[in-house]
């Protein structure tokens, strides 16, 4: 076999591989948008019917049925989420720079941190309840911005460290000389040079805190329900209301698909840059 020929087949392979990892993982996305669009028969007809007349029924129950407030869930997902990644750059950027530069807490916090990463979230649940019951962060909007923001510094940390680390360290001292300090130097020269780590992790953070169940669920009761739990909520006593669960589902993928797109040149360099070395 030729080099070309080899090439080709190369190529032809990759891209094939390429196509049937994206249908596969494409596939439960677009079932799910198919199943928003058909009737309650359609969804429990066998076979699956491909070819329907597709209805919206299914989001105007979602927006409109009487008991649902999904366009509060939905508010609700986009304020904790903004802020809990707007929040985790200001606190966890600062903290890896003085890791990074004056080596505070290097020993110490960032295993800490990690290690409390490993953990599973469950065995958090039952303290940050007795918690926030005692302290009236219940069922708050700044209790699940807590609770995700300390799940989520350790990710913010690592990246933030890993990317001050291969950051030209001259620029720093430059300032240093010309009688910058610690703050301004860290305002006027790191963090304009961060924005790719900073838009990893405000992606990932965003990402994390918008699909986060198990908190949402525990923490709040009405006024501060977000969008994984508002979906949750057509599982009834009387049976699984599909297409208004994929509806709902439908609805709350837009966000962070939008979010993602609008930032997604910053992921991958963020994310890869502090790995090269």
């Amino acid at each position: 076999m030729t080099g070309a020929r080899w090439n080709l087949l190369h190529t032809g392979g990759a891209w094939a591989l390429a196509a049937v990892c994206g249908v596969m993982f494409s596939f439960p996305v677009l079932n799910t948008v198919l199943t928003s669009l058909k009737t309650a028969a359609d969804i429990s007809s066998a076979p699956p019917k491909w070819v329907f007349t597709p209805t919206f029924e299914h989001y105007a129950n979602v927006f409109y049925a009487a008991g649902y407030r999904f366009s509060q869930f939905l508010a609700n997902s986009i304020l904790i989420s903004l802020a809990c990644s707007a929040l985790l750059v200001v606190v966890c950027l600062p903290a890896a720079y003085s890791i990074v530069r004056f080596g505070i807490g290097r020993a110490r916090l960032l295993p800490a941190a990690v290690s409390l990463r490993l953990l599973p979230p469950v065995t958090f649940a039952v303290p940050f309840f007795i918690v926030y019951s005692a302290s009236g962060l219940l069922d708050t909007r700044t209790g699940l911005v807590l609770v995700n923001l300390l799940g989520n510094v350790p990710l913010g940390l690592l990246i933030f460290v890993s990317f001050i680390q291969e950051l030209p360290q001259e620029l720093e001292e430059s300032a240093f000389l010309d009688g910058a300090s610690a703050v301004q130097t860290l305002w006027h020269i790191v963090f304009p040079l961060a924005y790719p780590g900073i838009g990893a992790v405000a992606i990932l953070t965003f990402i994390w805190t918008w699909n986060e169940f198990l908190f949402a669920l525990m923490l709040t009761i009405n006024k501060a329900t977000t969008v994984t739990v508002g979906a949750s909520l057509f599982v009834t006593a009387w049976g699984v209301l599909w297409g208004d669960v994929a509806a709902a589902i439908s609805v709350a993928v837009v966000p962070t698909l939008l979010f993602s797109i609008f930032v997604q040149r910053y992921l991958v360099r963020g994310i890869t840059l502090g790995a090269v070395r």
